[in-house]
C-alpha cells in the first residue's frame, strides 16, 4: 500500500497496561495506517506480563511512562513526530475507512478536533442501547470519551496543555477544554470497544458507576 502524504501527518497513540492477550490484535488493526505514513507510539503504564514485548514488531516506538491513561497519552504525545494525534484504547477498534475519515479531517485546517461513534461489543442486549445513548450524549454535548478515539490537532493539544493529571474523566476535562476552541467533528463512522468491562463488573452496575462518577465530577468533586 503507498504511502498518504496528508497519514504522515498522523500519529497515534496507544496507553497500554497487561494486554498481553489483545495486544498483537489492537496493533495489527493499525498495519494499514502505518503502511500509509501514519506513525504507531505504545506507551505502557508497567505491565507485568508480555505486552511490551508483543507490541515491539507492531510500532513504531514502545515507552514506559507512570501508570494513568493521562499521564500516558501525555507521553506519547510528546514523543510523537505527527501534525495530529488520535488517542486509541488497546480494546478500541478503528473502522476499516478510518484512513479515509483521518484524511478528510487532516485535509481541512478547519477541523480541529473530533471523534468516532462507538459500537460496544458483547452478548448483552443493552450495549447497542449504551452505544446509542453514549452517541447522542456526546453529539448533543460535544464531549468526547475515550471509548470514541477522539482525534485532535497538535498545535491545539498543546494550546490546552494535554490531557489534564487526573486519575479519571481526563478524556471530558479535555473536551470542554477543546471546546474553547473549536466545536468537535462527530462522526458516525463507529469504531468498536470491547464490553468486557460492562460485562464483568455487570451492565446496569457499570452505568450507574459511571453516571454517579461523571455527576460528582461536574460538580466540583475531586476526581482523586
Amino acid at each position: 500500500m503507498s504511502e498518504n502524504p496528508l497519514l504522515r501527518k498522523l500519529s497515534i497513540v496507544v496507553p497500554v497496561l497487561n494486554e498481553e492477550l489483545t495486544i498483537s490484535e489492537a496493533l495489527g488493526q493499525l498495519v494499514s495506517l502505518r503502511e500509509q505514513g501514519a506513525e504507531v507510539i505504545v506507551i505502557d503504564g508497567g505491565s507485568a506480563d508480555g505486552t511490551v514485548e508483543r507490541a515491539r514488531n507492531l510500532a513504531d516506538l514502545v515507552l514506559s511512562a507512570p501508570r494513568g491513561r493521562a499521564s500516558q497519552m501525555n507521553a506519547g504525545a510528546h514523543s510523537s513526530r505527527g501534525a495530529a494525534l488520535l488517542f486509541l484504547h488497546a480494546d478500541t477498534i478503528l473502522p476499516q475507512d478510518a484512513g479515509r475519515q483521518l484524511h478528510s479531517f487532516l485535509e481541512d485546517p478547519e477541523q480541529i478536533w473530533g471523534r468516532f461513534d462507538v459500537h460496544i461489543s458483547g452478548k448483552h442486549w443493552l450495549l447497542p442501547i449504551v452505544a446509542r445513548m453514549m452517541n447522542l450524549r456526546s453529539r448533543l454535548t460535544r464531549v468526547a470519551t475515550g471509548d470514541q478515539a477522539i482525534f485532535v490537532r497538535r498545535a491545539a493539544f498543546e494550546a490546552v496543555g494535554g490531557f489534564p493529571d487526573l486519575p479519571l474523566m481526563e478524556d471530558i476535562e479535555l473536551s470542554r477544554r477543546l471546546m474553547r476552541l473549536a466545536r468537535p467533528i462527530c462522526l458516525r463512522t463507529k469504531v468498536t470497544t470491547s464490553g468486557r468491562r460492562w460485562e464483568k463488573h455487570g451492565v446496569m452496575r457499570t452505568i450507574i458507576l459511571m453516571w454517579r462518577l461523571r455527576f460528582a465530577y461536574l460538580r466540583g468533586a475531586d476526581p482523586n
